[in-house]
């Protein structure tokens, strides 16, 4: 059994409470419902615990106003974040700075009970014309307010959810792929692996954006990709992890290993022979400039590291990336002008587009639905079945003009 914790004078502390033996002054700590700690100070025991009490009044009085609707949006939103004790840590920091970066200061300062659906409708479009916020990044926002509404209306808080139905009307006015991610074409794929290829200042990519296109893999799987994940005899690769780069409560950025959201993120991908290539020649070339040295959460052997011996930040290759297609642009526009044809220009892109890429170029190349979800990891078909008909889109358009050659049709 434990003992009680006491002050100097051998008076038993609550839980939370403390004296330090430097001033001698008393402390309280809690935790508010956001999940933030705070510290209250008081130079006696029994100014403290009068401090308690007020804090426990202002709980009771906030209870009290989100119980008869006259609360915030604000304090809907911190009593419903700290109710998901489920949340991987990564997923909990991002959904509170996509709350605190645009919605606290503003439209959280709204009465719950005075939202309607039209405010909702409203504030979402003002952040897309007047922020100029994209459609995912609203996406991401909405996923924070609808269940924070619906939090309240099973309180019995409010009536209804005055998000519901918002963004499927914006999406539907505004086109259903407004924001979405386009693949790049087989030829500028080509283009700019063939150019790092030749390049050499930027050779040293190629291993891992071969793996990038030959995998589909998220950039957080690739750069947290282990040596012991890869199955040369059986040429496969295990993806059962993610190294995330996350910005943590400190407000310091870190990396962090992360496991798969759903099973689907569990998986085994087939190795393509030029992957394993491109894996078999970064491991030789690592045996003289030296392996990956950084332990994340236990976990070590990195496949791939920059020239500090750790894992590359997600940022620092999408600026690679930018670099690359630059460079290469600005060459093949010259290029193209003399040899007299259209150059063959990449367009902007980053990590993500090459999954999507890989994505489609497996939609073209496969009609197994199941197949392209287990690969691809996806939790929802529908988000393979959007790719797919966007890829087979534009196979119809090749198939009409295949068909054109070859008929008769006047």
């Amino acid at each position: 059994m434990s003992k009680s914790r006491k002050d100097l004078k051998g008076r038993v502390l609550r839980k939370g409470e403390s004296q330090r033996k430097s001033d001698k002054r008393y402390i309280y700590q809690y935790t508010d419902p956001s999940g933030k700690r705070h510290v209250v100070y008081a130079n006696d025991l029994m100014e403290l615990r009068e401090k308690e009490k007020a804090l426990v009044r202002d709980q009771l009085d906030g209870l009290e106003s989100y119980c008869s609707g006259k609360t915030t949006l604000n304090y809907a939103f911190d009593r419903y974040i700290s109710t998901k004790y489920d949340l991987k840590e990564h997923t909990r920091v991002n959904y509170k700075y996509m709350y605190d970066h645009y919605v606290r200061d503003t439209f959280g300062k709204r009465i719950i009970n005075d939202i309607k659906y039209s405010d909702v409708r409203f504030f979402y479009y003002s952040l897309l014309n007047e922020m100029g916020l994209q459609a995912n990044t609203l996406d991401n926002i909405h996923t924070v307010l609808h269940p924070t509404f619906q939090m309240a209306v099973r309180d019995d808080v409010i009536r209804n959810n005055p998000a519901s139905g918002v963004m499927a009307e914006i999406k539907k006015k505004d086109g259903k792929n407004k924001g979405i991610r386009h693949a790049l074409t087989l030829e500028q794929q080509r283009a700019f692996l063939n150019y790092i290829a030749e390049s050499p200042v930027y050779c040293h990519w190629l291993p891992l954006f071969t793996a990038l296109f030959g995998t589909g893999c998220r950039i957080g799987e690739m750069i947290g990709l282990r040596w012991e994940d890869l199955d040369y005899d059986n040429k496969t690769i295990s993806i059962n992890h993610a190294a995330i780069y996350r910005v943590m409560e400190n407000g310091k950025s870190e990396f962090h290993i992360s496991t798969p959201k759903t099973n689907a993120g569990v998986r085994i991908i087939p190795m393509m022979e030029a992957v394993e290539k491109a894996f078999r020649d970064e491991y030789e070339a690592q045996k003289e400039s030296g392996f990956n040295v950084q332990v994340v959460d236990g976990m070590s052997g990195f496949i791939f590291c920059n020239k500090d011996g750790i894992i590359h930040k997600p940022n620092v290759i999408n600026h690679a990336i930018k670099r690359i297609y630059e460079a290469y642009n600005a060459e093949e526009i010259i290029k193209a002008k003399r040899e007299g044809r259209r150059p063959v220009l990449i367009p902007h892109f980053s990590c993500h587009h090459i999954r999507h890429t890989f994505c489609t170029r497996f939609c073209e190349n496969e009609t197994n639905l199941k197949v392209i979800q287990s690969i691809m990891g996806h939790a929802n078909i529908e988000t393979t079945m959007d790719i797919y008909a966007e890829a087979t889109d534009t196979k119809k358009m090749e198939a009409i003009k295949a068909l054109e050659k070859n008929s008769d049709i006047f």
